[in-house]
């Protein structure tokens, strides 16, 4: 029985990162041999068992053979005879594929560390054609790892994978979750271009994907189209740390963009409505958190008229944080400003300008909400009058504001 350091533990100390978590693969074991040992069993597919100590996940060496399409589709063998080499191949890419003995001896059989020399990530086998939730973990390892590359071989099959339908089998839990942790990655926009670049973006968000070669309003830099400019607008979301609510905003703000009749470019008239629509829909369609997506619905259809605040009446602040439901969660509302923060910065040479609508919305914010709406209620005498003698007494604070 011989235990090894796997897959991404060992790939990040090589390249100097900090190391979460690690992944051991056990050659020459048994389940019995585990639970002798006092390992406590976890796997339901394959075996998997937890260190009595450290609670760290040991996997018994296994190969694995493709049964049916989509990336479920897999009959495990795990037995004594499957050797180290073996359970490397399955795995997907030659940076992951490299293990550590406890004695601190690499074992490489694929390539791992010249690939990360080279900043590249290269499949291990062509068997990487056979689980669609890789053409996603590549995109995703994209936007983590800069300066590294697809390799041309590598990429050549993605596209294939893409051609021949394998990427239509993801579920909606598996592309949200990929989808996710890159955006919580220090470069999105990376994700986002190499799924483009496969072909996979246009099956996984369409409606993303129709936003290239849209041509932005005349007024925000012309020369960047909107899906660049949404790149620009993750990137941004992620220099300054926002949580994925925030980043998921980003990414859908503009969607509307891509239905605009050509005949008036580069006008985008209405788009807000559609982009909301739009929002509400994918997040729907791959089954985002109810918090994404309420806040990219809100930014959607928001975000063009919150830029605007030094121009707006008293009277269409307030309706605009009474739909929005700021008053109730004002977090929430606070997550919306950031988001629009981010749209307004995704534009060139505007990365570092202050958002000059926060502190409108803010201070439009604290104004409303410090207006006595019991008190109102109980000294109006009609009780169908409260609800427009609250608003009134609101757009008298927020005035008061801008006239005080």
């Amino acid at each position: 029985m011989r235990c090894y350091v796997v897959g991404g533990a060992v790939r990040d100390a090589l390249l100097g990162l900090p190391v979460k978590d690690r992944d051991w693969v056990v050659v020459g074991a048994t389940p019995e041999d585990m639970l002798a040992r006092g390992f406590r069993p976890v796997g339901k597919d394959f075996p998997v068992f937890l260190h009595p100590q450290t609670n760290e996940e040991y996997a018994l060496a296994r190969t694995e053979r493709k049964t049916a399409p989509g990336y479920t589709g897999f009959a495990f063998h795990a037995a004594p005879q499957v050797t180290l080499e073996e359970d490397l191949l399955r795995r997907d890419l030659t940076i992951n594929a490299i293990a550590r003995d406890e004695d601190g001896r690499l074992v490489d059989p694929y390539g791992g560390q010249a690939d990360l020399a080279a900043r590249l990530f290269r499949h291990v086998s062509p068997a990487f054609a056979e689980d669609p939730v890789r053409v996603l973990r590549v995109a995703r390892f994209a936007a983590r790892f800069d300066g590294f590359v697809v390799a041309p071989d590598t990429l050549n099959l993605m596209r294939a994978m893409v051609d021949n339908g394998e990427v239509d089998h993801l579920v909606a839990e598996r592309v949200w979750q990929e989808l996710a942790r890159g955006l919580m990655e220090q470069t999105p926009s990376r994700m986002i271009r190499v799924l483009r670049e496969c072909g996979a973006l246009a099956r996984i968000l369409p409606e993303l994907d129709r936003l290239f070669g849209v041509p932005q309003p005349a007024q925000h830099h012309p020369e960047v189209d909107t899906g660049e400019h949404v790149l620009r607008v993750i990137d941004r979301a992620a220099a300054t740390g926002q949580p994925l609510p925030v980043r998921w905003a980003c990414l859908l703000h503009d969607l509307g963009k891509g239905d605009t009749p050509p005949e008036i470019l580069p006008h985008h008239y209405g788009h807000e409505a559609r982009s909301a629509r739009h929002a509400r829909a994918v997040s729907e369609r791959l089954k985002a958190p109810a918090e994404c997506r309420d806040l990219a619905e809100l930014v959607a259809r928001e975000h063009g008229i919150m830029a605007r605040a030094a121009e707006l009446r008293p009277e269409t602040m307030v309706k605009l944080l009474e739909r929005s439901d700021a008053l109730r969660r004002p977090e929430r509302f606070e997550q919306a400003i950031a988001a629009c923060a981010c749209d307004a910065q995704g534009r060139p040479g505007h990365e570092t300008r202050d958002y000059a609508p926060a502190a409108r919305w803010r201070a439009a914010l604290a104004a409303v909400r410090a207006v006595d709406a019991g008190a109102i209620a109980a000294a109006c005498a009609e009780r169908s009058q409260i609800a427009q003698r609250v608003h009134a007494a609101r757009v008298t604070a927020v005035r008061a504001l801008q006239h005080p």
